[in-house]
Order: C-alpha cells, then sequence, then structure tokens
C-alpha cells in the first residue's frame, strides 16, 4: 500500500462535497509531476485530503478505488477514482505540519505547489496522530 496527500481548494471541491458524493473522479490535474503520481496509484492507496489556498490542512482521508485511465475531458492526462474513508479527529494544519519536527520532508512543505504527492508510511502516521492529538 502506498500513502499519498492530494490537494482541492475547498471553493472547487471541499471535503465535505466529497462526502456527500460518496465517490469522485479525482480529475483536472495539470502538472506532469503530478499526473505520474496518478498514474503510480494503486487500488487501495490511502491519500490524505488536504484543503489547500483556504482552510490549508488536511481533514479526511480517502482510497483509491480505480487506478489511473484517459482523462474524459483531455486524454493525455489522466484520472483516478476515490471514495472518502473518514475524516480526521481534527484537521492538521499547514504551520503543525511545518513546525513537526518528524515531518521536516514532508513534500507538502518542500514541493507546496504540487496537487498529487508521495508520502511515506511514516509520515502518514505522524499525521494521523497528530490528528488524534
Amino acid at each position: 500500500m502506498n500513502y499519498w496527500i492530494i490537494k482541492s481548494e475547498p471553493s472547487t471541491y471541499s471535503w465535505q462535497q466529497f462526502v456527500k458524493d460518496g465517490k469522485t473522479t479525482w480529475d483536472g490535474v495539470r502538472n506532469y509531476q503530478a499526473r505520474n503520481n496518478l498514474k503510480m496509484m494503486e487500488l487501495g492507496d490511502v491519500c490524505m485530503y488536504y484543503h489547500s489556498n483556504e482552510g490549508k490542512e488536511i481533514v479526511g482521508l480517502a482510497t483509491v478505488c480505480a487506478t489511473h485511465y484517459p482523462d474524459p475531458n483531455d486524454p493525455k492526462w489522466v484520472v483516478v477514482d476515490m471514495l472518502p474513508q473518514k475524516k480526521l479527529e481534527r484537521g492538521v494544519g499547514l504551520q503543525q505540519l511545518k513546525t513537526d519536527d518528524q515531518l521536516q520532508n514532508l513534500p507538502l512543505i518542500r514541493h507546496s505547489r504540487l496537487s498529487v504527492m508521495p508520502i511515506t508510511e511514516q509520515e502518514f502516521d505522524r499525521i494521523v496522530f497528530l490528528s488524534n492529538s
């Protein structure tokens, strides 16, 4: 199993809307590195859902339920399908991530503009721990 952070602005597609929809196609990715990350996703991979620009916090967990396939709107790009898994007990904000000694190599901090990024199991576990603290 792999772990990821996916980002969306709440005004574009919020966690609450994702839960209401029950499933989504993760589309609109127009960055080559992020596209390559989507291509590496496997069934059952877990994604941390990050509200970017507004809120700036990790708010929930999602699961990949369909691996990459051509974006229906532009076949040179790809999409994946995801299911909401659970809302975190407490959102973990960007400032908290930046100041945590165990998360200094987190791609969200080092490559803040990337919309889909891999994280390690240790980083995933630490963020879940912080959300429960």
